[in-house]
């Protein structure tokens, strides 16, 4: 551990920790790059389409995963992910398109406030 972060609670640790993952996926967001995810049961690639607070202000994102691991064995489709319980999150050097057609904006799940959103 570095110096400076011996010096800083784990709390702002993990508070600086989601500063970034939040600013590195609203980027992924602008810049349509695909996010490869750590999320129980495994890695994921997803197409952010948005990002946003649940009604009890945890984070969320809303994406169509588009291959890798999935508790429900769907592993091609729209999942909603709540970043506390993801691992790590980093752009994985791929682009997408655009909105998947059957995207809606302003995502119900997300009564707290988006973020960003295509």
């Amino acid at each position: 551990m570095s110096h400076f972060l011996s010096l800083v609670k784990p709390d702002s640790i993990t508070m600086l920790k989601g500063t970034i993952v939040v600013t590195a996926l609203k980027n992924a967001i602008e810049s349509r790059e695909m996010v490869r995810l750590h999320y129980d049961p495994g890695e994921r690639i997803v197409e952010p389409h948005a990002l946003g607070y649940g009604k009890d202000g945890q984070l969320l994102l809303r994406a169509f995963q588009v291959s890798g691991a999935s508790h429900s064995g769907d592993t091609s489709n729209w999942k909603l992910f709540r970043l506390d319980r993801m691992a790590s999150a980093s752009g994985s050097g791929q682009s997408f398109s655009g909105p998947r057609d059957d995207y809606r904006q302003n995502d119900s799940a997300m009564k707290g406030g988006i973020i960003a959103q295509l």
